[in-house]
């Protein structure tokens, strides 16, 4: 059961935010490529503690803006901006207690995804939260199917 659960939260989950993306053009929605890291974690190991919502929400959040800082702010050395931008969220998630490790790629994809991600500037971290938010409500439904209360461990 547990493993159809999380089959069906991932695919939910993916599938809402790839639906928004269609549907609501004008709201410059993406799907970031660690929101299928993100899934793996929220449905495939909902009680480790990277995947509660804090860590979830919070390591979106400060590498979306980290990586956008990088891409913005640091000289045009793109080897230069991929690595500060990997290590500084890794270091800024620690700081916040929010680690969540597909952040990593999120602050990453802000440097090196191309001219559709280039062009949101700070906008990046508007589909990022958007995506995240998406995946926790499903998160919340499904991951309670199998075990009622069981996600999230904590909220804080």
């Amino acid at each position: 059961m547990q493993i159809l659960v999380a089959w069906l939260g991932a695919f939910a989950g993916i599938a809402l935010i790839g639906a928004a993306v269609d549907l609501l053009p004008k709201l410059n929605l993406l799907i970031v490529g660690s929101f299928g890291a993100s899934a793996v974690l929220l449905y495939g190991a909902p009680r480790a503690p990277l995947s509660q919502p804090r860590n979830l929400i919070g390591g979106h959040m400060v590498s979306a803006l980290v990586g956008v800082a990088c891409y913005r702010y640091l000289p045009d050395v793109s080897v230069l901006q991929e690595a500060a931008a990997v290590a500084t969220a890794i270091a800024l998630m620690m700081a916040t207690r929010t680690i969540h490790p597909p952040g990593g790629a999120t602050a990453l994809i802000a440097v090196i995804g191309g001219e559709q991600v280039h062009a949101l500037g700070w906008g990046y971290v508007f589909p990022v939260l958007i995506g995240a938010l998406v995946m926790l409500v499903v998160a919340l439904v499904s991951n309670n199917l199998y075990e009622a209360g069981s996600y999230p461990d904590r909220w804080d």
